[in-house]
C-alpha cells in the first residue's frame, strides 16, 4: 500500500518532466528584504547584492533552494534544519525538537555517518564541526544549528557536490547557505509554538512535549542596520537508547533475582534479545540569543558583525523495564530472565547532565559596486566557551540522587576562519568573464578531558584523570574561478583549489599512560569545471566535474579513549578522502515551474569509515580503498500550476533520487566489498502540495520515503527495524496556515501523521502534533 501511494504521489508531481515546452532561463525565488538576489543564466546560478554570504558570485552545479515564505507556509519548522525537510536527496537525522548532538546532515552518495563530508554556513559564517565526524568518543559532531533559528531564515540554498573552488573538500556532498534576515525598515515578530508526540515504542507508553517562544526586532537608520534575535526552546524527546542482553548471552539456571517485564524481540542480524528498558531520553532546554549590526561605511562598502549565543542545559535519563516480585524496579545486578541469568552493569541505565554555552562571532566587510571589482574580507570565531557532560557511574535509584560520576569537559575546544574573496569583471557586468577569487585560514582546536569528580557526579569538583585527547588542524587555501560566456549559447565555469593541511599537538591518555604524535603536513590542488549549453531557449543541459579533498578531522586522527579505556583504537597516520564527482543535468523552464534531471557519479579513494581492525574484536576509524556511487536524480518545482485550467494557489514540488553507492575495494575489511555503503538508500523521494485558495489559508500535504538502508560496512545488520537499524520509511506530513489578519497568524501541522515507526540507529519521533501562533509587525 505505501509502495502504491508513493507512485501515485511521485506522478502527480512529475508530469510536467515530459509535457516541458516554455521559454526564458530561470529566474530563481526571490525573497522580501535585503538577502543576495539569485538569477540563472545557462543554468549558471549568479549571486549579486545583499548581505554577506559564503557563496562565490557564479555557482556552477545544480542548486536548489527555499525562502522564508516557503518556510512559513509549507514546513512545521521547529528547528532550523527543518528548512531542508524537502529539498531533493537530503536527510538530517534529527531525533527529536532541538536535537543538539546528533542531527547529521545526508546527502546524495553521503550517509548520516558522514559530517564531515557537507558544509552549512549562515551569513558566511561556518556552522558545520570540523573538529570530528559524526558521533565518537562521547562527543558530537553534527553542525550547530542551534545558532540559527526558523524566524531568522530569509532563505535557504543548496549546492549539490564540489564544483566551486571557494568551498574546502568538505563539499562533496552539499554545501548549505543560511542567510538570515536584515530588516530595511522597523519589524517585530512573536512566535509561540507547542508540540506533542505520543509515543508507544516497547513498554513505553507516553506523551512527550515540547514548547518554543521566539522574539526579534530589527530596523534601519540612515547608514546603521540592526537585528535581535531570542529564542527558548524546552523540549521533551522520546527514548533514544535502549538497555540490551541477547539470550544466549545469559547463562541457564536459576541465579539472580527473578525479574518480569523484559521485552523479547530480535537485533539488527536476527539474533533474539531482550529489551530490558530505555536508555537515553533527553529534557532538554536551550536558549539562543541573536544580534546583528551592519554600518555602509560608503554607499557601496558594508561592515557586518554577528554575535551569537546558544545555551543548553539536558537532562538524559533512563527507566528499567524489569520488575522484581514485589513489583520494584531493578536497575543492577544479577537478574534472572526466563530461566537464564544476566548481570546488569551499573551503567546499563545511565544518568547525564549536559551543560553547554557557545558563542560565534562573524565580521565582514564587504562592496557591492557591480561594477569592475568587488570585494570581501571575513572572520568568525566559534568558541565552546563551556561544554560540559556530567556521568553517573552508579545504578539508579541511587543516581537519582548523587553518587560516583564523572565530567567530560570540552571548555575551549572551537573554530575560527578568516577569509579575503574577490570578484573581479574585466569587461563589466555581463562581460565574457567573470573571475571569482579568495585566500584563506581554518583552524579547529579539539580539547576532550574526561575526569572522576569528588563526592556527587551531579556537581563534585574534578578529580583523577580518566581520558584527555585533542589537537589542532589547520588548512590554508588559495583558489581562483573564471565564468567564461565564450558563446552565445555556451558558458564554462574553470576552477582550481590549492589546499595546505596540517595537524599538530596531538595527544591521547588515560590514567595510565600518554601518547604523542607528530606533526603532519599534506598540499593538494582540486580542479573544478562546469560547461552549460542552452540547448533550447527554455531548456540547458549542463556538466560538471571537480575533485575534492577531505582532510582527516583531529577527533579521528586523536580521539580514542572513553570510559577510562581505550574502547577504539585511533589512527594518527590515516589518509585524506580523495573524491571525483561529476554529474550532467537537463533542466526545463516550464513558465511556472522548473524540472531538472541529473546523472551524478562519485569516487572515492581512502574513504574514512569506522570498522573492526583485522584479527580483532576492536573498531577504529580506518580507510577503506574505494567507495563508488552513481545514480540519478529527478526534481520539479512549480508555482500556481493549475492557473490554466482555473485553479488558482496550488503549488507542487517533488524529487526523486536513485543511487546506487557501494564498496568497491576494501582489503582491510574484504567482506565489505560489494556491499551498499552505511547510510546510503537506493532509493528516496520527497513530494509535497500547497494549496492557497485565497490570502489567508494555506494548506500542505508533503510526503518523504526513503528505502533500504545498512549501518555496517558489509550490511551484515538485515534487519533495519530494530534498535541500532536503519529502516526504511514513509511519512506523511500535514501543515495548515491561517493569516487572520495583517499581523496575526496561526498554524497547525501533522509530522508523521501516518505514524510510521523507522530507525536510524535510534528511533526517529512517532506522530508529532505542532501549534502555533505568531505576530509580525
Amino acid at each position: 500500500m505505501k509502495k502504491r501511494v508513493l507512485v501515485l504521489a511521485l506522478g502527480a508531481a512529475f508530469p510536467w518532466l515530459a509535457l516541458a515546452q516554455s521559454s526564458v532561463p530561470i529566474p530563481s525565488t526571490s525573497s522580501a528584504g535585503s538577502a543576495p538576489e539569485r538569477s540563472r543564466s545557462l543554468g549558471v546560478v549568479t549571486v549579486t547584492g545583499g548581505q554577506p554570504t559564503s557563496l562565490p558570485t557564479q555557482i556552477p552545479t545544480t542548486i536548489e533552494g527555499v525562502t522564508r515564505e516557503e518556510i512559513e507556509t509549507r514546513i512545521n519548522a521547529t528547528d532550523s534544519e527543518d528548512a531542508l525537510k524537502y529539498l531533493p536527496s537530503l536527510l538530517v537525522r534529527k531525533r527529536y525538537i532541538g536535537d543538539y548532538n546528533h542531527a547529521i546532515l545526508s546527502t546524495r552518495a553521503s550517509g548520516t555517518g558522514n559530517s564531515a563530508r557537507s558544509a552549512v554556513y549562515a551569513d558566511g559564517i561556518l556552522l558545520s564541526n570540523y573538529l570530528g565526524n559524526g558521533i565518537a568518543n562521547g562527543s558530537n559532531f553534527a553542525p550547530r544549528w542551534g545558532l540559527v533559528t526558523p524566524e531568522e531564515i530569509e532563505r535557504v540554498d543548496v549546492m549539490y557536490g564540489p564544483f566551486s573552488a571557494a568551498y574546502p573538500g568538505n563539499s562533496a556532498g552539499a554545501v548549505v547557505d543560511f542567510v538570515t534576515r536584515m530588516p530595511t525598515q522597523l519589524e517585530a515578530h512573536v512566535k509561540a509554538g507547542y508540540s506533542s508526540q505520543p509515543n508507544d515504542l516497547y513498554s513505553t507508553n507516553r506523551t512527550f512535549n515540547s514548547w518554543q517562544t521566539s522574539a526579534s526586532l530589527g530596523s534601519k537608520s540612515g547608514d546603521w542596520s540592526w537585528w535581535i534575535d531570542l529564542n527558548r526552546t524546552d523540549s521533551r524527546g522520546q527514548p533514544l537508547t535502549f538497555a540490551t542482553a541477547t539470550v544466549a548471552s545469559g547463562a541457564p539456571g536459576s541465579a539472580g533475582v527473578p525479574v518480569t517485564g523484559a521485552v523479547r524481540g530480535l537485533n539488527t542480524t536476527n539474533t533474539p534479545w531482550y529489551i530490558l528498558g530505555t536508555g537515553t531520553q533527553y529534557h532538554t532546554v536551550q536558549d539562543h540569543a541573536k544580534l546583528k549590526l551592519a554600518y555602509d561605511l560608503t554607499p557601496t562598502v558594508r561592515a557586518t558583525y554577528t554575535l551569537g549565543v546558544w545555551q543548553n542545559t539536558s537532562e538524559g535519563r533512563s527507566e528499567s523495564y524489569l520488575r522484581n516480585a514485589a513489583g520494584a524496579p531493578v536497575y543492577s545486578g544479577p537478574v534472572n530472565i526466563g530461566g537464564r541469568s544476566y548481570n546488569l552493569a551499573s551503567t546499563a541505565f545511565p544518568s547525564t547532565n549536559d551543560a553547554q554555552t557557545h558563542v560565534m562571532h562573524g565580521l565582514s566587510v564587504k562592496s557591492r559596486t557591480q561594477g569592475e571589482w568587488d570585494w570581501e574580507v571575513a572572520a568568525s570565531l566559534y568558541d565552546y566557551a563551556k561544554d560540559q557532560q556530567r556521568a553517573a557511574t552508579v545504578a539508579l535509584p541511587l543516581a537519582a540522587f548523587g553518587g560516583a560520576g564523572t565530567l567530560q569537559d570540552q571548555d575551549g575546544t572551537g573554530w575560527n576562519t578568516l577569509a579575503a574573496k574577490g570578484t573581479w569583471r574585466p569587461h563589466g557586468v555581463g562581460g565574457t568573464h567573470i573571475v571569482d577569487f579568495g585566500i584563506g585560514r581554518d583552524a579547529y582546536k579539539l580539547a576532550i578531558r574526561k575526569t572522576n569528580v569528588v563526592g556527587t557526579w551531579l556537581d563534585g569538583a574534578p578529580s583523577t584523570l580518566v581520558s584527555d585527547v585533542g589537537g589542532r588542524s589547520e588548512t590554508r587555501n588559495l583558489w581562483l574561478q573564471d565564468a567564461w560566456a565564450f558563446a552565445p549559447k555556451w558558458k564554462a565555469v574553470l576552477g582550481l583549489r590549492y589546499e595546505d593541511w596540517r595537524a599538530s599537538d596531538g595527544i591521547t591518555s588515560t590514567a595510565t599512560s600518554t601518547l604523542r604524535y607528530a606533526d603532519r603536513s599534506e598540499s593538494d590542488v582540486s580542479p573544478k569545471a562546469a560547461l552549460a549549453y542552452q540547448l533550447a531557449s527554455a531548456t540547458v543541459l549542463k556538466g560538471s566535474v571537480g575533485r575534492s579533498v577531505r582532510y582527516p578531522t583531529v577527533g579521528e586522527l586523536y580521539g580514542a579513549t572513553s570510559g577510562g579505556a581505550l574502547s577504539f583504537i585511533n589512527d594518527p597516520t590515516l589518509k585524506s578522502e580523495k573524491s571525483w564527482t561529476g554529474e550532467l543535468s537537463l533542466e526545463q523552464d516550464l513558465g511556472n515551474g522548473l524540472a531538472r534531471a541529473t546523472l551524478f557519479h562519485e569516487t572515492t579513494s581512502d574513504a574514512l569509515f569506522s570498522q573492526l581492525i583485522p584479527n580483532s574484536t576492536v573498531s577504529r576509524v580506518q580507510n577503506v580503498d574505494k567507495v563508488r556511487t552513481h545514480g540519478v536524480e529527478l526534481a520539479y518545482t512549480g508555482q500556481d500550476v493549475a492557473r490554466d485550467v482555473g485553479l488558482r494557489g496550488l503549488d507542487l514540488g517533488g524529487s526523486l533520487t536513485y543511487a546506487d553507492s557501494k564498496t568497491v575495494r576494501n582489503a582491510a575489511f574484504p567482506a565489505s566489498v560489494g556491499q551498499w555503503q552505511p547510510r546510503v538508500p537506493r532509493w528516496r523521494s520527497t513530494v509535497y502540495a500547497t494549496y492557497k485558495p485565497d490570502a489567508q489559508w494555506a494548506f500542505t500535504v508533503a510526503a518523504r520515503y526513503s528505502g533500504r538502508q545498512y549501518s555496517n560496512l558489509d550490511n551484515s545488520d538485515v534487519n533495519g527495524d530494530a534498535y541500532f537499524g536503519a529502516s526504511k520509511y514513509f511519512t506523511v506530513d500535514l501543515r495548515v496556515r491561517y493569516q487572520i489578519d495583517k499581523q496575526w497568524s496561526a498554524a497547525f501541522g501533522i509530522d508523521n501523521a501516518n505514524n510510521a515507526q523507522y530507525w536510524n540507529f535510534h528511533p526517529y519521533p512517532q506522530r508529532t502534533y505542532t501549534a502555533e501562533l505568531r505576530f509580525d509587525l
